[in-house]
């Protein structure tokens, strides 16, 4: 945003037509904003009016962390993942590990990283603990302490954003108390008041979007102040509906984010209110219609078709009320998920923000690398391993911490391609640069970058369950997240191979070839039986037909199984391996030049 300057109205006319330019042009660009984002009919446009699609991602696991990020699936809550490390390394050494944990999960290279990934936006998931006390710990009851933690990492994540001319929205992820049933997306003691079983929790929440929009009130690249997220709650029948969806007028809820937007527009009439429905977001009966002429409504998405029927009722809500939407959190599948929602939601003019930018898992575009002691830890806590030693735990958890910086994750680039460029391209990409000269071994993992049908094919390629279509897309869940299935192979560091390949799937490679001429292709196959076969396309041509491939004795013993005669062109050649019968796994392909 540009500081107001004191103006000397009494100096000549032309010098300021002359000089005031040349210091506009010596400003850094990104400080330069483009007004408020704002609600405009349907629209959400920026300060000249013009439609801004956001594309953004939630920065979750860092501020909350949420404990399937972290490989625990039991009490995920992030304050028993916390008392949790106590019991194993103390007090002292637990507040180490937050400290570091909230250093290195986000710097300014990740938000730069975004931006030139494509992103224009950065969803923040706070933690009301980190800007204020919960109730029972205030010295005076009804006061609110607050914290310059909180503030002190927004602040910065905002000057991040700012230099790279990005958007950041406030999200309260875990509101005082907790807002719903889903204990871990709140980080919500159930022995304690709830947001909605507590007049003082809620008290709070209304302070602290106060608090908020009165440092931030005069911050345009702060898109806006998602006031409360996923709240999943059942008011009218909590024992049968304990999550909301059924939630008939939801009136608790209403009237708290009226009181949080009155609060807000006391100290800050400029900034996009953002609302989300109960049941996780998405239903708002009750609710609507708006009460502020400058929100938005915030519907989330998950492991359903992408068509028109999924996001019907985003498109008559935005319809009958004339008010903008946006997906405000959506993700957690495949590749070929990923590029079918984003197309549906681009092509109606809908912006979104995914979940979440990193964790330890592929699907997302950084991974945070585990390590041997911490994976102890994890086992643990399971319920599938021995409590590992004081040291050992100590270690896991340090080495954890410093994966978490973007200079040590996987960038997994599959992932970025198919949100960013797939949704409305067709083009396939080579994965990597693969040269082809006398002997040469391409990783079969390392096929081309693009649709499914196009870069490859896979007959199981997303999780649909929402809408009764169970599927699991890459089986293995490792190295790359569209539908093909990957697993790792234990008996090598860093080693990976096709699996569970099936009748008529097929993996297109793009290559460069030095030197014309007849080569053969050596696959390194694994299968116990001989009913595989396998053919192989060359620039679109048929140049081995169903060739049958022997035995090995298991899914795990690997033999080289040479096709002949493959005539390769000097320069770009596109080879398919097609499986005309499945049954067996693929490991790399070796090019021998004869």
């Amino acid at each position: 945003m540009l500081s107001s300057e004191n103006r000397y109205y009494n100096r000549a006319t032309s010098f300021v037509f002359l000089v005031l330019p040349l210091l506009i042009l010596c400003l850094p660009i990104a400080s330069i904003a483009q007004g408020f984002l704002r609600a405009e009919g349907k629209k959400i446009v920026d300060g000249e009016g013009k439609n801004v699609l956001l594309r953004g991602i939630g920065l979750g696991g860092w501020m909350l962390q949420e404990g399937y990020m972290l490989k625990i699936n039991r009490e995920g809550q992030q304050y028993r993942i916390r008392q949790r490390i106590e019991e194993l390394i103390g007090p002292e050494q637990t507040k180490e590990f937050y400290d570091a944990w909230l250093a290195n999960h986000m710097r300014k290279s990740d938000v730069d990283s975004m931006k030139k990934w494509g992103f224009n936006s950065i969803r923040l998931p706070m933690h009301y603990n980190l800007y204020t006390l919960p109730v029972e710990k205030e010295p005076v009851a009804g006061s609110n302490t607050w914290l310059d933690k909180g503030f002190q990492l927004t602040d910065s994540l905002l000057s991040w954003c700012k230099a790279n001319s990005m958007y950041l929205i406030l999200d309260l992820h875990a509101a005082p108390g907790g807002q719903g049933n889903d204990l871990n997306i709140s980080d919500r003691d159930p022995s304690k008041p709830s947001l909605w079983d507590s007049e003082a929790n809620q008290q709070k929440t209304v302070a602290l979007w106060r608090k908020l929009a009165e440092r931030y009130a005069n911050e345009q690249w702060i898109g806006g102040y998602d006031i409360i997220n996923e709240p999943n709650w059942g008011f009218t029948n909590p024992e049968n509906d304990k999550n909301g969806t059924g939630e008939p007028s939801n009136a608790p809820l209403r009237k708290l984010m009226v009181d949080i937007t009155r609060a807000i527009r006391e100290v800050d009439k400029n900034h996009l209110i953002i609302i989300e429905g109960n049941g996780w977001g998405n239903n708002y009966r009750g609710i609507l219609p708006p009460w502020d002429s400058n929100m938005a409504l915030s519907y989330h998405k998950y492991w359903n078709f992408n068509d028109l029927a999924s996001i019907k009722g985003i498109l008559e809500s935005r319809e009958k009320y004339n008010i903008p939407v946006w997906l405000g959190e959506t993700g957690e599948n495949s590749n070929v998920w990923f590029t079918e929602a984003i197309r549906l939601l681009e092509s109606n003019n809908i912006g979104w923000s995914w979940w979440p930018l990193k964790k330890l898992g592929s699907n997302n575009p950084l991974e945070i690398k585990s390590n041997p002691n911490y994976d102890k830890v994890a086992r643990y806590w399971n319920g599938a391993g021995n409590k590992p030693g004081a040291s050992d735990a100590y270690s896991g958890l340090m080495e954890l911490t410093s994966a978490l910086k973007s200079s040590n994750n996987a960038v997994h680039h599959d992932v970025i391609d198919a949100m960013m460029r797939q949704p409305f391209s067709s083009e396939t990409r080579p994965f990597k640069f693969h040269l082809i000269d006398k002997d040469n071994v391409i990783h079969a993992v390392n096929y081309d970058l693009g649709r499914n049908g196009y870069a490859y094919f896979d007959k199981d390629t997303a999780n649909y369950r929402v809408s009764g279509q169970d599927g699991r897309g890459n089986r293995g869940g490792v190295y790359r997240n569209d539908g093909v299935d990957i697993r790792k192979d234990s008996s090598r560091y860093e080693s990976y191979y096709i699996s569970d390949i099936e009748d008529g799937e097929w993996l297109q490679y793009t290559i460069t070839v030095k030197k014309a001429g007849t080569y053969s292709l050596a696959l390194n196959v694994a299968t116990p039986s001989d009913k595989g076969s396998v053919s192989v396309f060359i620039n679109g041509t048929k140049s081995v037909n169903a060739m049958p491939l022997a035995a090995t004795g298991d899914f795990h013993l690997w033999r080289s199984q040479e096709l002949k005669n493959i005539r390769l062109i000097r320069g770009t050649n596109k080879i398919r391996i097609y499986s005309d019968k499945g049954g067996w796994n693929l490991k790399d392909i070796r090019f021998i030049a004869h």
